[in-house]
């Protein structure tokens, strides 16, 4: 049975005291987000609903409540996690207008991982969470169909799958790599992946 949430006033798991707490209604969307950061910070493998509930600030009660085990609490959370970056990802190609723009655009992606650490991380957490528990793999699947979707219709859908798997690999290199690529490395291999400008000549 799940356990029933701590109504305000009374005491918190663990012992921790009496506090009283107006209706938050967006208390399950706060947990889900906690959930983001702890396994952004400590991975599937750290995650505990008692870490997720200190993150959120809220009683122990309330994390089992509403997730009654941690693969539930880890799936919707990644759930959670892919509509974000495909709504984000989607709103940035949809003010793309050239080549040029969607180079510059992709190249941003790539540099500018380490200001998005916590979006990497979890985007590989998440990789590796699927290749362990294929109920996961749907999410992935989503997120890469999207992502094709949005290129797709900049680059057309054979160049924007290759993109799409050359920008995975690139972001995880800059994750794990101890020198930064130069700007104009990141770049040429972008364009050479892009292929050819519509009516160049070259």
């Amino acid at each position: 049975m799940r356990e029933k949430e701590a109504s305000p006033g009374q005491e918190t798991a663990g012992g921790e005291g009496r506090r009283t707490r107006r209706h938050d209604p967006r208390r399950r969307e706060r947990v889900l987000d906690a959930a983001l950061d702890v396994l952004a910070r400590d991975g599937v493998a750290g995650i505990t609903h008692r870490k997720v509930a200190a993150r959120a600030d809220v009683p122990l009660g309330s994390v089992t409540y509403h997730f009654a085990s941690l693969t539930e609490l880890c799936a919707r959370a990644f759930a959670r996690y892919v509509q974000q970056r495909i709504t984000e990802y989607g709103a940035l190609l949809a003010e793309v207008t050239s080549r040029e723009e969607l180079i510059d655009v992709l190249v941003d992606q790539v540099r500018e991982v380490p200001s998005r650490h916590r979006s990497a991380i979890l985007g590989f957490e998440l990789r590796l969470a699927a290749l362990r528990d294929p109920a996961l793999r749907a999410l992935t699947q989503e997120w890469s169909r999207s992502s094709r979707e949005a290129l797709a219709r900049l680059t057309g859908p054979e160049t924007a799958a290759r993109l799409d798997a050359l920008l995975e690999g690139m972001i995880m290199h800059t994750l794990l790599s101890t020198e930064r690529e130069p700007r104009e490395v990141t770049r040429a291999t972008i364009v050479q992946t892009l292929g050819r400008a519509s009516g160049s000549g070259t």
